[in-house]
């Protein structure tokens, strides 16, 4: 008999013996090591998930500071060519209108009462009204800044 009669069963003749047969030792994982791996796969991804949440929501934080800063710039443009702060938002003429570059804030002008400024306000839209830790940003003509909530210092990097 030749090895090659063996080939298609998955038996090979034993190097000690050439009458005994065994069969070949099975490659890959058995249901415990593979319920193993599941589970640390979702113990980490139920750490790592809400995370990527917060750190998402953290980044976007910026799209309200950076639209506030360049609302801001604009009122003072306008202020130097007009006598006066605008309330109009169309007049600042800003990149992305009303809207933060991706959408996730809105702006919105009041005229603050008796010193003739301004009050601008980054309002959370979308998936970013989630963001419960600092909420929509404000900034006045003095260079005030504020949240709906938390703190200034945790919230304006």
């Amino acid at each position: 008999m030749t090895a090659s009669r063996y080939q298609h069963t998955g038996l090979t003749r034993s190097p000690r013996t050439k009458e005994h047969c065994v069969r070949k030792k099975a490659a890959g994982f058995t249901l415990i090591e593979l319920m193993i791996t599941v589970a640390i796969v979702a113990i980490l991804s139920a750490i790592a998930y809400p995370s990527y949440q917060e750190y998402v929501l953290r980044t976007r934080r910026v799209e309200a500071m950076d639209l506030l800063g360049e609302a801001a710039a604009r009122q003072e443009r306008w202020r130097a060519q007009n006598g006066g702060y605008t309330t109009t938002i169309a007049n600042l003429k800003l990149a992305h209108g009303d809207k933060s570059e991706h959408g996730y804030y809105t702006l919105s002008i009041a005229a603050a009462a008796g010193d003739g400024g301004y009050t601008l306000k980054a309002t959370r839209t979308g998936s970013q009204v989630a963001d419960g830790k600092c909420g929509d940003f404000t900034l006045n003509a003095l260079g005030v800044k504020g949240v709906s909530v938390g703190t200034v210092a945790v919230c304006w990097l």
